[in-house]
């Protein structure tokens, strides 16, 4: 079993009778979803599921987890998903996949946020490792990337996988990819991306993990967070 598959386990076991679950979307989510399943069918787990995109959807539904779609969610206890980057402070960065607005949507919605990592995903500031997503609607990208160049932003349209066109998210939106030059801290970033007309969704997640499960060589503990 790896790093992985360990934390997902112990995520899987925090899953509580009657439950509504968000289910996220990625590697270490995926194996959350297998997890999970297997609880169903072992202890006769009741759950409703809803999930943050249509690659978890599917798994999910291969591995006969019930099924709630998002339209009609009024409530969620639990929302389970990975990160692409995580700091001491539990804010983290997302958005490498296409599906940023129903991730930051259940994580909003949820009672509990937990967060599933392995030590690779540890960085000191949001942005050590990654570009920051900002998902624009497609006729607004040129405007968001000036405005954000007042705040040192600067970036390029995210290219698809092979390289022959654009990025396109599961909603039609284009991706910048952003770097930021000036001294910005998250609270402060977050705020700036949600003010900026045309954005439709950015990948960091501030003020949203409940709690966050890393693994780390065999050993999965929660990490305290740092005020």
């Amino acid at each position: 079993m790896n790093d992985k598959e360990r934390v997902a386990k112990q995520a899987a076991k925090l899953v509580e009778d009657g439950m509504i679950v968000g289910l996220g979307t990625g590697s270490t989510a995926d194996y959350f979803i297998e997890k999970l399943a297997r609880r169903r069918i072992k202890e006769g787990l009741r759950v409703n599921c809803v999930a943050s995109s249509v690659v978890s959807l599917l798994k999910a539904q291969q591995l006969g987890l019930p099924m709630i779609a998002i339209e009609h969610l009024t409530e969620l206890d639990l929302y389970v998903d990975g990160a692409d980057e995580v700091t001491a402070e539990h804010t983290l960065l997302k958005g490498q996949g296409a599906d940023l607005v129903k991730e930051k949507l259940l994580a909003r919605a949820s009672d509990q946020f937990i967060v599933l990592v392995d030590k690779s995903k540890m960085v000191k500031n949001i942005g050590d490792r990654f570009l920051i997503p900002v998902e624009v609607m497609p006729f607004a990208w040129q405007l968001v990337k000036q405005s954000l160049k007042q705040f040192g932003g600067h970036g390029a349209l995210r290219q698809n996988s092979n390289g022959s066109g654009l990025a396109v998210t599961s909603y039609g939106s284009l991706v910048l990819d952003m770097a930021f030059e000036k001294d910005l801290d998250c609270a402060e970033l977050d705020a700036i991306l949600n003010a900026t007309p045309g954005v439709v969704e950015h990948g960091i997640f501030y003020g949203l993990a409940n709690r966050v499960l890393l693994a780390d060589k065999g050993t999965v503990q929660e990490l305290e967070l740092e005020e």
